[in-house]
């Protein structure tokens, strides 16, 4: 306990969490500059919409999740809205019957689709979400959906019913292959230029595009939304916040990604540029699975 008292109190002091010479993570701006937390918070908390990438498995991108959301709340309160990649569209009735007390927890682990790490790390989110009766957005495409894009292209889309229709981004979805993150899981696993897939992008960019559509469909005027996602996702602001200003440019959008080094004193120079705020992590971090 006395150690995650001091871990929490370093987060909100806005210094580096750690024990003395060995911090948990340095947070940098886009320009590579060190920042603090109250700092990030600061500016985050003017935003319509805070994108939050991290990586799956990393422990501090979840605590950091926690504190910040905790962090926000304790400004925005019931202005607060909150959403996930880790829960899709089709499951989102079960999600608000469980947030709003009409069924038991058990009920709501065993009838909605669970990530593996659901219950050490998006579990305190949805509790915390639950215990102050805040709106949480299922926002990703259900997988099956994803994985016919991955197969057949955006066209297999039109072949499903209306009803199945209701949890994808409106079709015709905009796709631009030459955006530097989908142009590049054309060569992802070394595959040679023959051998390339051209609807793997595609299953990502649906994603993405169905996740930014059910953010502006949950979020409202006035309130915050804060979207939890594989940092991937929104990375150098495309993905998600490249769908989310094509729909409405003049949303007020802040992103943090997540990175591990080696090295944490400085930035990598391929990360600059990546998020509003890098959270970056030694590569030697303890990984929830």
């Amino acid at each position: 306990m006395k150690k995650l008292l001091i871990l929490s109190l370093l987060a909100l002091s806005g210094l580096t969490a750690g024990f003395a010479g060995k911090p948990a993570y340095v947070l940098f701006d886009s320009e590579g500059k060190k920042v603090s937390y109250n700092k990030m918070v600061k500016d985050v908390s003017g935003s319509d919409i805070i994108l939050f990438g991290e990586y799956h498995d990393n422990p501090i991108s979840h605590w950091l999740q926690l504190e910040l959301t905790l962090s926000l709340h304790n400004l925005k309160a019931a202005k607060l809205m909150m959403a996930a990649e880790m829960f899709e569209a089709d499951n989102q009735l079960i999600f608000d019957e469980y947030l709003t007390g009409k069924i038991s927890e058990e009920r709501f682990e065993e009838e909605m689709r669970l990530w593996r790490n659901y219950k050490t790390d998006y579990k305190p989110l949805v509790k915390f979400a639950k215990d102050n009766n805040l709106r949480f957005v299922a926002s990703n495409i259900p997988r099956r959906y994803a994985s016919m894009v991955a197969m057949g292209g955006f066209e297999i889309l039109e072949t499903l019913t209306d009803e199945a229709r209701r949890f994808i981004a409106p079709l015709p979805v905009a796709y631009d292959p030459q955006l530097p993150g989908y142009a590049r899981m054309l060569h992802m696993g070394g595959m040679g230029k023959g051998q390339v897939n051209e609807n793997f992008p595609k299953a990502q960019a649906i994603k993405d595009a169905t996740m930014a559509h059910f953010i502006l469909t949950g979020w409202e005027p006035g309130n915050q939304l804060i979207h939890f996602h594989g940092t991937y996702h929104s990375d150098f602001y495309e993905g998600i916040y490249w769908y989310l200003k094509q729909a409405n440019p003049e949303l007020n959008i802040k992103t943090i990604a997540t990175v591990t080094q080696d090295d944490l004193s400085r930035l990598n120079e391929e990360s600059l540029g990546r998020a509003d705020y890098i959270i970056v992590v030694p590569a030697t971090m303890t990984r929830t699975y």
